[in-house]
């Protein structure tokens, strides 16, 4: 029985946790620096991250055998969820008009159907290496300030949360072995495919309630469904070398999981595929 990670977890991001009041550099703000285009981005990161409610439901739920994983979602949900505040007190200060109101931040907490365990874990562990890669891009294409410092801060938020659910992963694999290589090399073939995909390859922008759909992702049901793409696509311009970054990062990550090199796709792609035939009766 290996020993639970949370306590050992809960140390490490306490020792390193920033502090809204202290620690954000509120007195540089310089409203010239923000235009109303970025201010409206800012509005809708902020919603998204509050969808950080319903994927913790979800991860309860669906991890109700694994009492050390839940725990730590005490420590994920209290820091997506000061992503959110972050971003609302911003606006609170700068731009109270476009902070959101209580009803679009309960627009995007709906229930998921359920899923299994260890694709949704990697499903976020990947989503947590987006996040970081799109938040240092939009800290790049701000102009003012303070913003460009918060996001910079989410974005080693989230590179820290994608180190946690990594030990989670190897975690799976001491325990569940193939069964646990398969489900991450499956949802890692399709996480690190988004070039050959229309739509961002993120856990707010999947479908994820069948009867809801098709305003079963929480991009959906933003008072701006068409946001995200806008923002990737025009604004932060997350092109093809942000794209490749992010995939060089989940193929390096699962290399080291399966002690096995990884240099591309197709690679993982043919060994989650030796993984199937050997789990397939001859």
């Amino acid at each position: 029985m290996t020993a639970m990670l949370y306590p050992e977890l809960f140390k490490q991001l306490e020792a390193v946790r920033w502090h809204m009041d202290t620690d954000v550099p509120w007195d540089r703000f310089d409203a010239n620096l923000l235009s109303d285009e970025q201010a409206q981005t800012v509005k809708m990161n902020a919603i998204t991250e509050w969808a950080a409610l319903p994927a913790t439901e979800m991860f309860l739920r669906d991890n109700r055998h694994d009492s050390d994983f839940s725990a730590f979602m005490s420590i994920w949900f209290f820091e997506e969820q000061k992503h959110s505040l972050v971003l609302m007190e911003y606006l609170r200060r700068f731009r109270p008009d476009l902070a959101p109101t209580e009803q679009e931040l309960h627009d995007v907490r709906f229930e998921f159907d359920p899923a299994p365990a260890l694709e949704t874990l990697m499903m976020h562990f990947c989503g947590e290496i987006r996040l970081n890669h799109w938040y240092r891009r939009a800290a790049e294409w701000h102009t003012e300030p303070v913003i460009q410092h918060i996001y910079t801060t989410l974005s080693q938020d989230e590179a820290r949360h994608g180190g946690c659910y990594l030990k989670y992963m190897r975690r799976a694999i001491a325990n569940f072995g193939n069964e646990a290589k398969s489900a991450f090399t499956k949802v890692g073939v399709l996480m690190a495919s988004a070039r050959r995909t229309a739509q961002a390859l993120h856990p707010t922008n999947l479908h994820v309630n069948k009867n809801l759909f098709p305003r079963d992702t929480i991009q959906s049901r933003l008072p701006d469904p068409q946001w995200l793409e806008r923002w990737l696509d025009g604004q932060i311009k997350f092109d093809a070398v942000w794209e490749g970054k992010v995939v060089d990062r989940i193929l390096h990550n699962l290399s080291l999981l399966m002690d096995r090199s990884f240099g591309s796709v197709q690679e993982l792609n043919r060994f989650r595929k030796e993984l199937t035939a050997s789990a397939t009766p001859a």
